[in-house]
């Protein structure tokens, strides 16, 4: 019973870290580019009482061990890379990825960082940043006398300058992919970087060599499900009482056995 005390405490332990991420979820539900985060769990050590085989009396063999698990713990919480549903904005600015990739920005140490939010503004000197101020990589300038901005499908920037009929291509966006983006490390503000279970970025143009298109005036939605994410809590919520009740029945065990006379 001192057994289920502790096992019991490990799954109220490990439903409780499912809920923060659940929460979390939630949370960003309106959140450009937003992806789902899945906790995985393990179950933990078990003690052997009888293994699997072992000889009893008359000779015979055990076809099953005897063994009881010691509770449970999360091991991660894994990226759902799925697509968010587009969002039309008629923001010239405003640019969404179908399909895989992340754009490349540059932070304020001088080290990169990846994001699937399109919502790029200009600043002072006319370039292309993320709501936090830092610069798309490469870096692309807007002139302070254009007149319409387009975005080509595959990344190709061209405006229209005032008293011209024609566009002018001013530069080119460009993306990477990983080959394990669920390896990234989620920094907040939209942003991820890089680790060695992500991979090295793979940079290239939009449409080429596995990435993803471009959709000009248009953001990614967030690819939470609310329906989904409203089912897990729930069926947390449950896993969590259950749990309780476990330490409550082992602690009235525990009390019976304590107030038995001879």
């Amino acid at each position: 019973m001192i057994r289920a005390l502790h096992t019991a405490a490990t799954g109220m332990e490990a439903q409780q870290f499912n809920i923060d991420v659940i929460a979390n979820n939630l949370a960003n539900v309106n959140t450009t580019g937003f992806k789902t985060v899945r906790a995985d769990f393990e179950d933990l050590i078990y003690q052997t009482l009888r293994p699997a085989g072992a000889n009893v009396a008359g000779g015979a063999q055990v076809p099953s061990g005897l063994q009881v698990g010691l509770g449970a713990r999360p091991v991660a919480t894994y990226g759902l890379f799925t697509p968010g549903a587009l969002q039309v904005t008629g923001n010239p600015l405003d640019m969404a990825i179908e399909g895989d990739g992340f754009f490349k920005v540059l932070m304020p140490d001088g080290s990169v960082a990846y994001t699937r939010d399109g919502s790029f503004k200009l600043d002072s000197q006319g370039r292309l940043v993320t709501s936090m101020g830092y610069p798309l990589e490469p870096e692309i300038i807007i002139p302070p006398d254009v007149q319409e901005i387009l975005v080509g499908r595959d990344g190709t920037l061209s405006v229209r300058r005032g008293g011209q009929s024609g566009l002018e291509e001013i530069g080119q966006i460009t993306l990477v992919r990983f080959v394990n983006p669920a390896g990234l490390s989620r920094i907040g503000l939209n942003l991820y970087r890089t680790t060695p279970a992500s991979g090295e970025p793979i940079e290239g143009t939009p449409g080429t060599n596995g990435l993803g298109e471009l959709s000009g005036g248009s953001l990614e939605a967030s690819n939470v499900q609310i329906v989904e994410e409203m089912v897990r809590l729930i069926m947390a919520q449950r896993a969590y009482e259950v749990n309780s009740r476990a330490i409550q029945t082992a602690d009235e065990m525990l009390s019976v056995a304590k107030d038995l006379k001879r």
